[in-house]
């Protein structure tokens, strides 16, 4: 499917990444929200490093859930993949288009001047 955005986009020393959802390498959606959480950290995670950032540079995320039921098991997902600093993230419950999508993450970066 040819969508009408940018996967990511270069503003400056800026990387900003469209929204994520958690895709198995099949296409399909696990049931389960750590899981997708799981998947869309891996797919942002691979994407920065084609940009020459790593999870580190985040210093934003926005995160869109369906449930919030959901909240406690896609934090505890979430945390795993941070350190001090943390970035600030904003957490926002909203109905998706894919409608078997629990979540969807989006980022901005900070390309590190140490290249």
């Amino acid at each position: 499917m040819n969508l009408p955005f940018s996967k990511v986009r270069l503003v400056g020393d800026q990387v900003w990444l469209s929204g994520v959802i958690g895709f198995e390498e099949d296409g399909t959606l696990a049931a389960e929200v750590s899981r997708q959480t799981e998947r869309v950290m891996q797919t942002i995670q691979a994407t920065l490093a084609e940009q020459g950032c790593t999870l580190a540079d985040i210093f934003s995320c926005t995160v869109y859930l369906t449930d919030a039921d959901l909240f406690a098991p896609f934090n505890q997902a979430y945390a795993k993949w941070f350190r001090d600093p943390l970035p600030v993230r904003t957490t926002v419950l909203a109905g998706l288009v894919l409608q078997e999508a629990l979540l969807e993450i989006t980022v901005v970066a900070q390309k590190t001047t140490a290249e």
